[in-house]
């Protein structure tokens, strides 16, 4: 399997690039197939990715498998927020989210994305089908979010009291 690929990118970082877009868990074997580098060495890339919290494993049987550690995924991500936002921005994001949900409810007389991919059944036209398809998908993406960026506001004056460089 060769290890050096003509695209710029060093062996580590293709195996931390498609470590970081693991939707499942898979083992160091298939990560060294997507990125052509050695299982050694992909193993090698991922367990430093494991150290760092980026990763953490899963021992199926015999087989160790890797896969995103989604507690310090979600950990980075509302430290992102609280760092880009101010606490005002971020409540008012809160708000629009709940807002646009509240209208879907209203608009389609549901309670859920589910309940809005039901009542596809009851449509012929294509364009409401696909319509209704992506608000759904859309209202569980922003259902997902609303968590995130709740914990970013609950958490803004902690986070911020510890978010500084002493001199």
């Amino acid at each position: 399997m060769p290890e050096d690929r003509d695209d710029g990118m060093t062996r580590g970082e293709r195996v931390r690039a498609a470590a970081r877009t693991l939707r499942e868990p898979r083992t160091a074997a298939w990560v060294a197939d997507e990125t052509e580098v050695s299982v050694q060495t992909a193993q090698k890339y991922l367990d430093q990715l494991v150290e760092d919290d980026v990763l953490r494993t899963i021992e199926r049987g015999e087989r160790t498998l890797y896969c995103i550690d989604q507690l310090m995924a979600t950990y980075r991500e509302v430290a992102v927020l609280q760092r880009e936002h101010d606490q005002e921005e971020l409540t008012d994001v809160l708000a629009e989210m709940r807002t646009k949900i509240a209208d879907w409810k209203a608009t389609y007389d549901v309670s859920s994305p589910s309940e809005l991919r039901a009542s596809i059944a009851d449509l012929d036209d294509e364009d409401d089908i696909a319509e209704r398809r992506k608000i759904a998908s859309e209202w569980e993406h922003l259902a997902d979010r609303i968590q995130i960026v709740r914990a970013a506001v609950n958490e803004y004056d902690w986070a911020s009291e510890r978010d500084t460089i002493s001199a």
